[in-house]
């Protein structure tokens, strides 16, 4: 059944139409043209991005890497001082750090990034221009961040900076700070990269594609950034928190004044733990879509994966607290997630044994991916019983803080991900290069970074339960430790030659070119082997299979020959096809934005703005962060512009419409699934608020009076009418005519009660005694009201850039994207005011 009314007879007319116009390839090669000198900094296609960011988080892996090289030799023999005390605890921070927030998850999302458009025959995903500034935010923020460490300012708390060890009071520099606003501001770069992968996987697929035919990757890479969505705002809103209690003294955290430390572990875990899903599910994808590749065959128990992959993304989130189990948890708590922590691992099994079901059905042509594929599925087996282990209360009360938990971690990141990234590496490495990797060389990579992930981690297991703590930086001789701890270096020290052999492979080879490609070396069978440009595909196909080159052999050569969707430019421009969430039918035109230099300068805005928080230096800071906005609208202005085409032929006859509003938009999907992230940093907000209440309710104060609450909700239900009000009167414009000042003037006032509902929110609990700085609530109240008015100025900021366009004559009705997403983004956000502000009054109603 249609999703849409779209006429599938349509398709019939495909690949029937006759030979294609002289020149329209060139045309196609102009508007997608090659970036040359420094314009390869305003490029913002996928082919480029992509390379980009899988470059920057490898160069992460590696310095965080030689980090690891240095604890070892400390660590090599007992009372070693190859480095200090204060180093080591600087070196230890920064390597968990680096590997979990700059090396891990960004590369995850950097592959995505580079594959998924090429894998669903777009040209590119919906948002390049997003792509872009979350490459440079995290680019530029990273490596300032990395930069600490040679000024002596990097963090010393460990990766996980628990309080109180990381209040001013026992960590009284700035180098707490740098790790509370870097890893913050490098979050929300992940979730700019979330947002631009769900919107590009549901709405950017090749039509036919339909959900049950997605590569499995897409699928991953699916799940991979709706959990982004939901767990990363936990951490954004706990290092906020924190850094509030360093910066302000808000007792969130101290215990003496009705905050609690086990509050930081609580939004810690809730993202931590997931984290390591989000890290294993592309990865697992990468390696379901090589399994099927190597052995020649389709992927046995395909929805099965799916399901999994699905499952492991929901269940992920009810384990955090399986990392608490020595803080004292209820006991009924601690078996609740100890069952989760056993749970979790059903779908990962289910997904391994499909992998090896695959591999038996199939006939193995052994190659340098297959060895990774193999050797890290057998490393993953293995951390994951080790993490059956301590899923176990009794356990984990034994092995927690030791070396066997350090052990068990390793295991299964290298094993779910490191391993999977190489064979990547190797295997899809024709798409970009116009060589491929060397097989001789390859093999001497995997078999010293395997043995040496069993000389480093295997020993560690047994450090661990004789008794060697974890995040200590020497150890006592006679113990039994010596030689373990040996071995590990040593161990440390192969793994890292394999990774050096790797990058001379790397540089020998890497060929960059988007014209001419080594190609599909290792012959898979989905779309990302098509015949590429710059522009992705020649054109778009439609699907009939998961294995579409495998199933038909003649599809490359059509697709090259201009036979499918948007064989050249149907309006001149960069476009893609938006196609419907489940059955990929197609829906409209997507206008493509080009280079711009506009989201490397605001990603540097933003990125010396929270640098200049950090060391305090607040004018600057705001200069940034004003220059940072100002950049933003200016690459926004280029995007929204009027188009000269309604409707366009998108091949053998078939029109579409040009750019849409409303809930078949991909702009919708986009803020929708930013207000989930704020939803959740509300949400995660209010807990901290409860938790705090059932921990401490004694310092609880009375709310403001009854009136005050209704004239807050009052103006934040007027927001939200008129702001609706707004796009009403719009909608009763003719096509295409100007209505005047009206609509934006509506959406203006509704900004406007939202800040004064902001503003009056905030002095009602001074004005009935609350003090910030006096107790856990007041410190959660006042988080919550200073939230709500950031997104109220967010409002404000947005109603002016639609009444600057209302006064150039762009605000044309009866529909307008630029309108419908203010009015949404007001109206959200006076819903979210309401709720909040209803909820620290009412409940527990002081």
């Amino acid at each position: 059944m249609s999703e849409t009314g779209f006429d599938h007879a349509l398709y019939d007319r495909f690949p029937t139409q006759g030979p294609r116009p002289e020149g329209e390839l060139e045309e196609l090669e102009r508007i997608w043209c090659k970036p040359t000198g420094w314009q390869l900094l305003t490029a913002v296609n996928n082919n480029y991005i992509g390379i980009y960011y899988v470059g920057t988080a490898f160069l992460f892996f590696l310095l965080a890497g030689v980090l690891s090289l240095g604890m070892r030799v400390q660590l090599a023999a007992p009372m070693q001082e190859f480095l200090p005390l204060e180093t080591y605890n600087q070196f230890f921070t920064m390597h968990g750090t680096v590997m979990m927030f700059l090396f891990a998850v960004p590369m995850v999302e950097a592959i995505g990034v580079l594959l998924l458009p090429q894998m669903l025959a777009a040209r590119d995903l919906p948002f390049p221009r997003l792509s872009a500034y979350a490459f440079w935010a995290y680019f530029v923020g990273g490596l300032l961040f990395f930069c600490s460490l040679f000024v002596g300012l990097a963090p010393d708390g460990g990766w996980f900076m628990y309080p109180p060890l990381t209040s001013i009071a026992y960590s009284p520099g700035i180098n707490t700070d740098f790790w509370l606003l870097g890893i913050g501001f490098i979050e929300i770069s992940a979730i700019a990269g979330a947002i631009e992968i769900i919107v590009g996987v549901l709405r950017t697929r090749a039509p036919g594609m339909t959900l049950s035919r997605m590569p499995i990757f897409a699928w991953a890479m699916l799940v991979f950034a709706v959990m982004i969505v939901v767990a990363f705002p936990s951490v954004i809103l706990g290092t906020l928190l924190l850094e509030l209690e360093r910066a302000f003294n808000w007792p969130f955290f101290d215990p003496t004044r009705g905050g609690d430390p086990l509050l930081w572990q609580h939004l810690f875990w809730f993202f931590g733990h997931p984290e390591v899903y989000i890290i294993f599910l592309p990865a697992a994808g990468l390696m379901s879509m090589m399994v099927a590749t190597i052995a020649r065959t389709e992927l046995v128990g395909y929805r099965l994966n799916v399901l999994a992959i699905i499952a492991t993304g929901f269940i992920s989130f009810g384990v955090w607290a399986h990392h608490m189990f020595s803080t004292g948890m209820p006991r009924v708590s601690t078996g609740y997630f100890s069952a989760a922590s056993m749970a979790v691992s059903l779908p990962a099994g289910i997904q391994v044994f499909c992998w090896i079901a695959t591999l038996a059905s199939g006939r193995i042509r052994w190659s340098v991916p297959a060895l990774f594929v193999v050797g890290g599925l057998l490393v993953f087996v293995m951390g994951g019983l080790t993490g059956v282990m301590v899923g176990m209360v009794p356990f984990d009360w034994q092995a927690h803080d030791t070396y066997f938990i350090v052990a068990h971690l390793h295991y299964v990141l290298i094993g779910g991900m490191v391993l999977p990234m190489f064979g990547a590496f190797y295997y899809w490495f024709g798409m970009t290069s116009a060589r491929p990797l060397s097989e001789r060389l390859g093999g001497w990579v995997f078999w010293l970074i395997f043995s040496g992930i069993h000389i480093t981690f295997l020993p560690m297991h047994l450090t661990g339960l004789m008794g060697m703590p974890r995040r200590v930086y020497t150890y006592l001789p006679d113990r039994g430790l010596d030689l373990l701890n040996l071995v590990s270096t040593v161990g440390a020290f192969v793994i890292a030659a394999g990774v050096l052999l790797f990058v001379v492979d790397l540089f020998r080879n890497f060929r960059f070119s988007a014209e001419e490609e080594a190609g599909n070396v290792y012959g898979g069978g989905t779309l990302e082997w098509l015949p590429t440009g710059l522009y992705s595909t020649r054109s778009i196909p439609l699907v009939r299979s998961r294995e579409p080159l495998w199933d038909d052999p003649g599809l490359a050569r059509r697709v090259e020959e201009g036979r499918y969707f948007l064989p050249g430019s149907a309006t001149g421009l960069r476009e893609t096809l938006i196609t419907s969430p489940i059955n990929a039918e197609p829906q409209y035109l997507q206008i493509m934005p080009g280079p711009s230099p506009w989201p490397l300068a605001a990603a540097v805005g933003t990125a010396l703005h929270f640098l200049a928080l950090t060391v305090q230096a607040y004018g600057f800071s705001l200069v940034c962060g004003l220059v940072a906005v100002a950049c933003v609208l200016r690459w926004l202005w280029e995007t929204d512009r009027p188009l000269k085409h309604e409707e366009a032929d998108v091949g053998a006859g078939i029109v579409l419409p040009v750019a849409i509003t409303g809930p078949s938009s991909h702009g919708w999907w986009a803020l929708n699934t930013l207000m989930v992230v704020m939803g959740m940093i509300a949400f995660m907000a209010v807990f901290a608020y409860l938790y705090l209440y059932g921990i401490h309710p004694e310092v609880w104060i009375a709310p403001p009076p009854l009136w005050q609450s209704g004239l807050v909700a009052g103006l934040a239900a007027a927001a939200l009418g008129l702001a609706w009000a707004s796009r009403a009167v719009l909608a009763r414009s003719p096509k295409g005519v100007f209505p005047g000042q009206g609509p934006w003037l509506l959406a203006a006032l509704g900004s406007g009660a939202l800040a004064a509902s902001a503003w009056l929110n905030w002095t009602g609990w001074q004005d009935a005694g609350l003090d910030a700085a006096a107790s856990g609530q007041g410190a959660t109240v006042f988080a919550l009201a200073a939230f709500q008015g950031v997104c109220a100025a967010i409002a404000v900021i947005m109603a002016h850039y639609l009444g600057y366009r209302s006064g150039r004559g762009l605000l044309t009705g009866p529909a307008n994207v630029t309108l419908d997403i203010v009015v949404r983004f007001i109206g959200y956000v006076a819903l979210q005011g309401l709720l909040t502000a209803l909820v620290v009054r009412f409940f527990p109603g002081g």
